[in-house]
């Protein structure tokens, strides 16, 4: 496997390669029949993250509720991370 380039890195400097890395290295799995879909089961939450063509899609879902979110791709991965990891 590839490494991932610094976490200040904006996730638009990233290969798809390295994104999908990056995703999997978080705990998510790619959703069969659709690449561009992971889904992230935390013990509290779940996660859809969607890589979209301008941005990253994060609708999470806590006890029945939903919550979207959307990070363009020129923030850092270290930026999104932190948001993301932080939950609904």
């Amino acid at each position: 496997m590839s490494s991932l380039p610094p976490d200040q890195t904006p996730l638009n400097r990233h290969s798809l390669v390295a994104i999908e890395l990056w995703l999997h290295k978080l705990g998510a799995q790619q959703i069969e029949g659709d690449v561009s879909r992971w889904r992230w089961v935390l013990e509290e939450c779940s996660a859809d993250i969607t890589m979209e063509q301008d941005q990253l899609r994060v609708v999470w879902e806590k006890k029945g509720n939903f919550s979207e979110y959307c990070f363009p791709y020129g923030l850092s991965r270290a930026d999104v991370e932190a948001a993301i990891s932080h939950g609904p």
